[in-house]
């Protein structure tokens, strides 16, 4: 019997080196099972008002979960000692019906029990004085293995734990833009984050040295003298500013340092935290720089865009491409039919009058479409889709979603323009859709946003063509438009620097 004894101590020693739980109890389990000769061997937790099945032999179904308020169970919870029944009796821990005899015994440490193993055999008086021996040793073994086994898998997550902070604390002084140096109670540097390194051109091999020799032919001596003083005296340093020379670098710096205090209110040394004011103050300028220009943007484009445009524009002005940028876009020119003849012999200001009523309200209908007012022609509106933001597949649709719209103000009865003796006027509408060049045109004095290249120039052309009232477009703006708008076949018309006759339509509704 001692030699099993021992193989078992020799196997148990082995796997609790390994620190795995679930084999460590199989093991213990396959072992009980084998020497003793029992015929049920199981491994019950001992979890609070109840017992729970983690492994077990023998060929019988047994419970997997049963309360452990009840006797003898409670018994050996506060006793922390093993029961063994002789011969069959009805008890909680004779766990079939054709189980005779029984022995429970706590896996446990001083302060707690962990377990039990619960061992039963068909056979009355199995468990004899020497089978119970052995079977205390072992537990109390599997007790100690196992009390163990916790204890080092608590140690391994703490220390997990610990060295997952020490990374992370770490990475935030690595990443820290001001300059982070620690020192000992003498001044010899502890610690320096990288940004120190780089600036004050530290390394490895300064750890250890005092500082204030480090500083010595970069630092004046004033600032050396606040500083020496603060690692003898152990006080703080707020906000002293200085220069730190080195060859042709020069560093303006403020410089904070605080006491490093242990727990038990030791000093340790000093916490130094060096602000680049050179720097800061050229990101300030910076900052300033790139609001200044977001200012310009939005200036640029608040009056002629829609605000949600004009916002986005402001958020990513990455999205413009100021001196200009290839792209494809949908053109509209909106004329006033009639305006010519209207405008002879009348009063400049009432002219105007007429106009402002009807653009005022022909604007907004285009920046509601979220289109971009290039500029007014006289009596024309030019606007356009996909610029300045990037081109998107609604352009087209929203354009001519757009001109319907207008048109159907102006035919409006109950219009608040276009009154008295300019009741006969009426709007001409051409559309085309392909590629322009869209930026900055003009000079140092002025410049403006504004597009160029064929595309404006058919667009142009083809608001001659419409009458009054008409919507014309191309076939390239058909194409985007599916089969959302109803349009009728005009016959094919020849424009000014077009070789062949463009396939033109009349917009009639939208149907989608």
């Amino acid at each position: 019997m001692q030699n099993i004894l021992d193989d078992v101590v020799r196997a148990g020693f082995a796997i609790s080196k390994g620190f795995d739980i679930k084999k460590f109890i199989a093991s213990l389990i396959e072992q009980l099972f084998d020497i003793t000769g029992a015929h049920l061997v199981c491994f019950y937790s001992a979890e609070e008002h109840r017992a729970r099945l983690l492994y077990h032999r023998g060929r019988y179904t047994i419970p997997e979960i049963f309360s452990i308020e009840q006797d003898p169970f409670d018994f050996v919870l506060e006793s922390g000692e093993t029961v063994v029944l002789t011969e069959k009796k009805p008890s909680p821990f004779l766990l079939h019906p054709s189980m005779n005899s029984g022995i429970i015994a706590p896996i446990k440490s001083e302060r707690r029990i962990y377990a039990f193993v619960v061992l039963n055999s068909t056979q009355p008086d199995f468990f004899t004085r020497t089978r119970l021996r052995f079977i205390e040793t072992i537990s109390k073994l599997a007790g100690e293995y196992f009390h163990n086994t916790i204890l080092h898998n608590r140690l391994r997550d703490y220390t997990r734990k610990i060295q997952n902070l020490e990374i992370y604390q770490k990475n935030i002084f690595t990443s820290m833009s001001n300059l982070l140096i620690t020192t000992d109670i003498t001044g010899a540097i502890q610690y320096f984050n990288q940004a120190a390194a780089l600036r004050f051109n530290l390394s490895q091999e300064h750890l250890g040295k005092n500082i204030i020799d480090i500083f010595k032919t970069g630092m004046g001596k004033k600032m050396r003298t606040l500083l020496e003083s603060s690692i003898h005296e152990g006080v703080g340093i707020v906000a002293a500013e200085g220069i730190y020379q080195n060859g042709n670098d020069e560093m303006d710096f403020s410089l904070t340092a605080s006491p490093l205090i242990s727990r038990r209110n030791k000093r340790e040394g000093l916490t130094l935290i060096f602000t680049d004011q050179s720097r800061e103050r050229e990101l300030e300028k910076k900052v300033k720089t790139v609001k200044e220009e977001r200012r310009l943007i939005k200036d640029m484009f608040s009056l002629y865009v829609s605000q949600e445009i004009a916002s986005r524009i402001v958020a990513n002005p990455g999205l413009i491409h100021l001196g200009g940028d290839k792209r494809e876009a949908t053109v509209l020119f909106a004329d006033i039919r009639g305006y010519t003849s209207f405008s002879e012999g009348r009063d400049p200001a009432y002219i105007i009058q007429i106009l402002n009523e009807y653009f005022s309200q022909a604007v907004e209908i285009v920046l509601r479409h979220h289109g971009y007012i290039d500029k007014f022609i006289g009596d024309c509106i030019m606007a356009a889709w996909g610029v300045p933001l990037k081109s998107e597949t609604e352009d087209a649709r929203l354009a001519v979603s757009c001109a319907l719209e207008i048109q159907s103000m102006v035919k409006d009865p109950q219009r608040n323009f276009f009154k008295g003796e300019a009741k006969k006027l009426a709007i001409g509408i051409g559309i085309h859709t392909g590629p322009l060049v869209a930026g900055n045109i003009g000079s140092i004095q002025r410049v403006d946003y504004t597009m160029i290249g064929d595309t404006v120039n058919v667009a142009a052309r083809l608001e001659g063509v419409a009458g009054p009232g008409e919507i014309v477009i191309t076939e390239d703006t058909r194409n985007h438009l599916g089969l959302d708008f109803k349009v009728a076949k005009k016959r094919p018309v020849k424009v000014k620097g077009k070789s062949e006759a463009l396939k033109i339509y009349r917009v009639m509704k939208k149907v989608g």
